[in-house]
């Protein structure tokens, strides 16, 4: 068959460059296409109308297909040969090979030739996450798209997530494919999903689309569903260029690479743009798009969606949400994005203090990957010197844990996440410290004085649950156990309800999740958003080695919580702090009252052995022994220090 080339000599000096790298078949049918497939391809992409551009993003619930369907998309089109075995080509990340979620939004460019018009489309699809950890990342790709799929698996249903994906696109008036997954299965009920789509959503069942993406069945369809219902770009390629930074990532030999959308005009290597945010003037190195591997173009036109370097160094200067624009011809910047309110925080420290330089350079450049990430510094005077990081929940936090060891090789101690609590004080001299009477806290170190402390408040989410009604009534025993609130409760059909309640963050941070899959077989699925901070009894737990307080291991909780965790809390001291010659006494204590305590026995010497006799003679000469061993512990455990090792501290801090 004979093949069709395109900008063959670009083509055979990226070959070239990628001759050694495994996957090269990829960047051949990258740069070859089959003539039966797709006829009289444009030799230069800049060349596609706008009219005939599809910007979309799939988004769905985890484990619903999403990189499976992605994966059909890219080999019905032609983009790339998948080989036997392999699968969701667009996770790239080892963490999500691993774990098999997707966790980094990728974009691939595909060309499709319409079957019933029969002209040529350039697809640019973004493959997003699906768990709510990951939700900024689901928001930023939206930005660059005017459509989304979304998907449902016709055997699973409708699912918390799918609920928060679908008012997201919907909020940003995005035209919405709705689209029933996995419908080879032999468990799958199309048509239960599609009532619970018109239910909730008031989608009609004659615009579902039906699909199998691992077989591949109903792809074809859907493709023709996105060249006919989403709509094109509107842009205007003579206009003064004008683009959105919506992704971004490290690449040790060029800088940042950052992802843009072109809404007006063009750019081509060796322009000088400008970014907004910074004022800093870059001239662009290189210029192309992702199929699903780099490929230079050489030029971005308006409506595509395409990769820029430029030099930028350092993740401030990639500022996520930024505009760029040709220097000298100012353009009027996009709104950006809401910042990432990170919701969950924790201690990062290097496992040697003398690594720390290593540690802060491979926290800069993978910080560059994940935007969501605050960073401030924090020491501490058991762990050294490290970081107090800020993610937007549990997953997001392991994950970022796991990319830090595989990809840069960081060896670090992560520390028990918390959650930022806020208070309002009535001290003049707290406030002339804050600027305010209310400040926020993440470390319990920073917990106010009661004395001055007015009220204390705790950041609340508003929790959706979608659960068979028959766990309905452990589903309520758990909520009423972690202080949760119900709101409402609504069935979505004969056997299922969605479930919304008011919960402290802190109580679902770690172990939420797990336990609610745990109580209902795995078919429960649990979705958050923020609900602002409430009115809260807190309180502090300090934690005293005979009568000296650790403050590195005290923590807030709520006072009906405290003595349950002061008891854990020392008994899991008692096991890991070593024995010493005299007597060391752990309590658990709030407010100066003890709630717990736990006693770890010195060594102790028999001193009696060396009495003459089987009875050791006279009593008053053993007892008169005893004593003065008594009265030497007792003196020790006086002046004597209690050093625990960092290892215990490690123990007991760590997740």
């Amino acid at each position: 068959m004979r093949l069709f080339y395109f900008n063959v000599c670009q083509a055979y000096r990226y070959s070239l460059k990628k001759a050694r790298c495994s996957s090269t078949i990829w960047y051949y049918r990258s740069f070859s296409v089959k003539t039966d497939d797709v006829l009289d391809i444009p030799l230069k992409y800049q060349d596609v109308p706008s009219e005939n551009i599809r910007n979309f993003s799939i988004i769905a619930h985890v484990d619903h297909g999403k990189s499976t369907l992605a994966d059909r998309l890219l080999e019905i089109t032609n983009t790339i040969c998948i080989e036997a075995g392999k699968a969701q080509i667009l996770d790239r990340l080892q963490v999500e090979k691993e774990r098999g979620i997707t966790v980094k939004a990728q974009t691939a460019s595909l060309f499709y030739r319409s079957k019933i018009n029969g002209e040529l489309f350039l697809l640019n699809l973004i493959d997003t996450p699906g768990h709510v950890d990951f939700s900024n990342e689901v928001s930023r790709s939206l930005s660059a798209c005017q459509g989304v799929i979304l998907l449902v698996d016709a055997n699973q249903g409708v699912q918390a997530q799918t609920v928060a994906n679908f008012y997201l696109a919907f909020c940003q008036n995005l035209v919405i494919v709705p689209v029933l997954n996995k419908v080879d299965l032999k468990n799958a009920n199309p048509e239960k999903v599609e009532e619970q789509l018109k239910g909730l959503f008031e989608i009609e069942p004659e615009t579902v689309l039906r699909i199998s993406a691992k077989q591949g069945t109903g792809v074809d369809k859907l493709l023709e569903a996105i060249v006919s219902r989403l709509p094109a770009p509107k842009t205007d390629r003579q206009a003064p260029f004008k683009a959105l930074i919506f992704d971004s990532w490290f690449d040790k030999y060029r800088g940042a690479v950052i992802m843009i959308y072109v809404l007006n005009g063009s750019v081509k290597e060796g322009d000088v743009i400008t970014a907004v945010h910074s004022q800093i003037s870059y001239p662009v190195k290189n210029i192309g798009i992702l199929r699903p591997t780099e490929y230079i173009t050489g030029t971005l036109v308006g409506g595509q969606v395409g990769f820029l370097t430029c030099n930028m160094r350092s993740a401030k200067e990639a500022h996520i949400g930024d505009t760029l624009h040709l220097k000298d011809k100012p353009v009027e910047p996009f709104p950006g994005f809401k910042p990432a309110l990170p919701m969950v925080f924790a201690g990062l420290f290097p496992l040697d203090q003398s690594m720390h330089g290593e540690m802060r350079s491979a926290l800069e450049r993978l910080t560059l990957n994940d935007s969501a990430v605050s960073i401030t510094t924090e020491s501490s005077a058991a762990l050294g010197l490290g970081w107090r990081l800020g993610f937007l929940g549990l997953l997001h936090l392991d994950v970022f844990s796991q990319r830090l060891e595989q990809e840069y090789n960081a060896q670090a101690v992560m520390t028990a996440p918390s959650v930022t609590y806020k208070a309002k004080v009535n001290s003049k001299k707290l406030i002339t410290k804050y600027g305010s009477d209310e400040f926020y806290f993440s470390n319990p170190i920073d917990f106010p004085d009661p004395t001055f402390t007015e009220v204390l408040y705790e950041p609340f989410v508003l929790g959706t649950i979608i659960t068979p009604d028959m766990y309905l009534g452990d589903v309520l025993s758990l909520c009423m156990e972690k202080r949760g609130v119900q709101k409402s409760s609504t069935n979505i059909d004969d056997t299922r309800v969605i479930i919304q309640c008011y919960l402290p963050l802190n109580e679902i941070v770690v172990d939420f999740h797990d336990t609610l899959k745990s109580i209902t077989s795995g078919f429960g699925s649990f979705d958050y958003e923020d609900h602002g901070y409430q009115e809260s009894f807190l309180t502090k737990l300090n934690i005293l080695l005979n009568g000296t307080e650790v403050e590195e291991l005290g923590t807030v909780v709520h006072a009906s919580k405290a003595v349950n965790l002061g008891r854990k809390m020392v008994l899991k001291l008692a096991e890991l702090i070593p024995r010493q010659q005299f007597l060391i006494a752990i309590q658990a204590t709030v407010k100066g009252k003890i709630v717990a305590r736990e006693n770890i026995k010195p060594f102790r010497k028999d001193v009696t052995s060396k009495l003459c006799g089987k009875r050791g003679g006279d009593i008053t000469r053993k007892m008169k022994l005893l004593k003065q061993q008594s009265d030497a512990k007792k003196k020790m455990k006086m002046i004597g220090n209690i050093e625990i090792p960092r290892d215990t501290f490690i123990n007991v801090l760590k997740r």
